[in-house]
């Protein structure tokens, strides 16, 4: 059974405090991660289920969520615009079909 080595504790005051702050980052960063994809998600399940007012809504809404966490470097500023640019084409797409 193979498991993973224990970490060892830093032995100097800085990388004590390194790791104590990583822990912090790491579930701020956790958390902002996650409110990207809700938000993505959400936009693609009004999508698929046909409904242009909310799909349209939760658009706007979820270009300010990625916005704000691409800025933070949490996601690359590159796949927070190819993601904009897809879930815009769906809308669009939506809007067409609907007219």
């Amino acid at each position: 059974m193979a498991t993973k080595p224990k970490k060892k504790n830093p032995r100097l005051a800085s990388g004590r405090k390194r790791a104590r702050q990583d822990v912090k980052l790491n579930a701020a960063n956790s958390s902002l991660r996650s409110k990207y994809r809700t938000a993505v998600k959400n936009v693609e399940k009004a999508v698929l289920s046909g409904d242009k007012s909310k799909a349209t809504e939760l658009f706007a809404k979820m270009q300010a969520v990625v916005d704000t966490i691409a800025d933070k470097g949490i996601f690359h500023k590159n796949k927070a615009a190819r993601d904009k640019s897809r879930l815009s084409a769906k809308v669009k797409a939506l809007a067409t079909a609907a007219a």
